[in-house]
């Protein structure tokens, strides 16, 4: 059997708000077309999440990104790993954010068949462990195209 060797962590994630990021990560993908959070803040009473856009999301994108969130985490989405190495996560992953002394295996995160990626964090089992997602504030800033979202769970 082969021993699985990944890299230590050294952060101590709350399961349901970490695997929220996730899902909003690909949710907001799927809208707006951006890539995921180049910067996040997760915490177990409140999170923000920060996206490159070119323009501020309206009231009913921010409306429909809330709605799409919830009806992906009440699908009860099965929350699973899997280990691979460098070169097979290659073809599938951006592997730009991985630290330079990252192992050669890798593990993937998936939720459900809504969203995988590269992650060492905690994750809960279901998305039924998650609760309700509310968004709490969101601002624009149009010199650097940043929106930051901020959330919590209900």
């Amino acid at each position: 059997m082969m021993q699985i060797e990944l890299n230590s962590h050294n952060k101590e994630e709350y399961p349901p708000m970490h695997t929220t990021e996730h899902i909003v990560n690909r949710t907001m993908i799927n809208l707006f077309g951006c890539g995921r959070a180049f910067e996040a803040h997760i915490e177990r009473k409140k999170s923000k999440l920060d996206y490159r856009l070119d323009h501020c999301p309206t009231d009913d994108e921010v409306a429909r990104l809330e709605r799409t969130v919830n009806e992906v985490i009440s699908q009860n989405l099965d929350v699973t790993t899997e280990f691979i190495t460098q070169a097979e996560a290659q073809s599938r992953f951006d592997l730009t954010r991985l630290p330079d002394d990252a192992s050669d295996t890798v593990r993937v995160v998936k939720v459900g068949d809504y969203d995988e990626c590269l992650c060492i964090g905690l994750h809960v089992g279901n998305t039924a462990e998650i609760g309700r997602f509310k968004i709490i504030s969101h601002d624009w800033d149009a010199d650097t195209k940043r929106w930051r979202l901020r959330f919590k769970l209900e």
